[in-house]
C-alpha cells in the first residue's frame, strides 16, 4: 500500500478526535497533579507524615534495630518522602501546568 492511500484512510473528523484526546489529556493531568499536590501539602497531611514518620521509627526500635540506626533510617525515609513531594512540585511547574494556565 502505497502512503498516500495509507493516509488517506484516515479523516479529519479522525484527527479532530486525536486533537479532542490531547486536549483533554492536556487538562487532566494537571488536574491530577494539583489534586494530588494539594492533599500532599495539606494540615491533616503533614500530620498523618509525622504520625507516619513516628510510627516506622517505634516500629523500627521495637523491631530491635538499634536507636541510632533507626534514627538514620528514619531520617532516610522522612528525605524519600520530602524527594517525592518536591518531584511532584517540580512536575507541576514544568509545561503541563504552564499548558494548563494559558
Amino acid at each position: 500500500m502505497d502512503e498516500e492511500r495509507r493516509w488517506g484512510r484516515h479523516s479529519s473528523k479522525d484527527a479532530a478526535e486525536v486533537a479532542e484526546i490531547f486536549e483533554t489529556i492536556s487538562t487532566k493531568i494537571p488536574e491530577m497533579i494539583n489534586g494530588i499536590l494539594g492533599s500532599l501539602f495539606s494540615v491533616e497531611s503533614a500530620t498523618n507524615m509525622g504520625k507516619a514518620v513516628a510510627e516506622f521509627r517505634k516500629s523500627l526500635i521495637e523491631g530491635g534495630i538499634p536507636e541510632d540506626e533507626a534514627m538514620s533510617m528514619t531520617r532516610e525515609y522522612l528525605g524519600t518522602l520530602t524527594n517525592w513531594s518536591k518531584m511532584m512540585r517540580e512536575f507541576r511547574g514544568s509545561g503541563w501546568s504552564r499548558h494548563r494556565e494559558e
